[in-house]
């Protein structure tokens, strides 16, 4: 009963399509007819409507190049062209100078004075601090007067001793006296300078630790009392991967981006090392800064553009235009063959790509100068569609 309910709704259908004469065959043939004999009817409508449907597409074709008033895909396009091209990768480092020092006193003592305050330029060789000597300054007067008067004894003698007055002994006796005393002098001073603290460098006081009338000794951590920096010799400290070895060296141009400052420099690498740090794989370079009226200070960060390559004749192109096949292949669209009404052919170019800077892309191969590559409408075009171009 389901069988035939089922060959009725055929019959139904097939009368819509078919001729009353074709109708009555059928279903002649579906009462009379063996199940081969069906099968080889459905063949043969199979095969009269795919012999249909290539009619059907050859008049569409007709149809399309006859149609003036056919729609096309609208498209914008730009013409490749060569150009400057550089790369920049983005990094962060720190501001640090080699001139940052704490100064620690060389002797124990009271800090007698302090001659200097936070802020103050100072030049190398100046006087910061005198720490009390403890009675050393009056006992090298005495020394000086015994070595003055070991001076005058020693050139009496020699006197006498050039007249041949005199032994020799008494000669040699009194010119080691004053040598003597002489070098005991020079240590006491040397001693003495210890207790006057002075500036390694010229820079800016830019912290006085210690006050007037503290105990101050030599030692570690906490026993310091001024801190001296110079900010005319700064520089950043980057940490770069070692994949950029052979491209980040010496006299690359860099870019230099003060956030907090708001203000960008240009600058260029002074110094690449030559050791991998083995904890992050990187290598340390240094790019001098200046001060920027004081500004700039160490351990300030900034934000650094290297220039690790450059192509003088690069072609270039939106990396919104380049699409990926089933390969893994690149291509983007061009508009080649030109007609009456900005209507052209767009064709599917592989490209190979190298670097990419923002939003623009470096093409190797696939494009020559000149080409007009679909922009807009790119991803909805197909390889040997007509497409339109808007006039910009």
């Amino acid at each position: 009963m389901k069988i035939k309910s089922t060959i009725i709704l055929l019959l139904g259908t097939l009368v819509v399509a078919c001729g009353d004469k074709e109708s009555k065959s059928l279903t002649e043939l579906f009462d009379k007819g063996t199940l081969e004999e069906i099968r080889e009817k459905k063949k043969e409508l199979s095969d009269e409507q795919k012999e249909l449907d290539a009619r059907i597409a050859m008049i569409d074709s007709v149809i399309s190049a006859k149609d003036t008033n056919k729609k096309l895909p609208l498209v914008t396009t730009f013409t490749t062209k060569r150009e400057q091209f550089n790369h920049f990768i983005e990094l962060q480092g720190d501001v640090t100078t080699k001139q940052n020092v704490l100064i620690y006193p060389e002797m124990a003592g009271m800090l007698q004075r302090v001659y200097v305050s936070e802020g103050d330029r100072v030049k190398k060789g100046q006087l910061l601090a005198s720490i009390d000597d403890g009675g050393m300054s009056s006992q090298l007067a005495q020394l000086k007067t015994q070595l003055s008067l070991a001076k005058t004894t020693y050139e009496r003698q020699k006197r006498l001793w050039d007249q041949k007055i005199g032994t020799e002994i008494q000669y040699l006796q009194a010119k080691a006296n004053y040598e003597a005393q002489e070098n005991t002098v020079n240590q006491f001073e040397s001693q003495l300078s210890k207790y006057s603290m002075r500036s390694p460098f010229s820079g800016v006081i830019d912290d006085v630790i210690k006050d007037q009338g503290t105990v101050v000794a030599p030692g570690g951590p906490g026993s310091e009392v001024f801190r001296i920096i110079n900010l005319s010799d700064m520089y950043i400290e980057v940490a770069v991967p070692e994949t950029y070895i052979a491209s980040v060296n010496t006299g690359k141009k860099v870019k230099v981006n003060f956030s907090v400052l708001g203000k960008t420099i240009d600058s260029k690498v002074r110094q690449a090392g030559n050791y991998i740090n083995p904890n992050n794989r990187s290598f340390v370079i240094e790019i001098p800064v200046p001060a920027l009226d004081g500004q700039v200070k160490p351990n300030m960060t900034a934000k650094v553009e290297i220039n690790d390559y450059q192509n003088e004749e690069a072609i270039l192109i939106p990396q919104s235009v380049i699409s990926e096949n089933a390969e893994g292949e690149q291509y983007a669209y061009v508009a080649v063959d030109t007609k009456a009404d900005n209507v052209a052919t767009a064709k599917r170019n592989i490209i190979t790509t190298g670097q990419t800077q923002g939003d623009l892309v470096e093409v190797l191969s696939g494009l020559k100068a000149g080409d007009k590559v679909i922009k807009e409408g790119a991803r909805s075009v197909k390889d040997g569609q007509e497409v339109k171009i808007l006039s910009k």
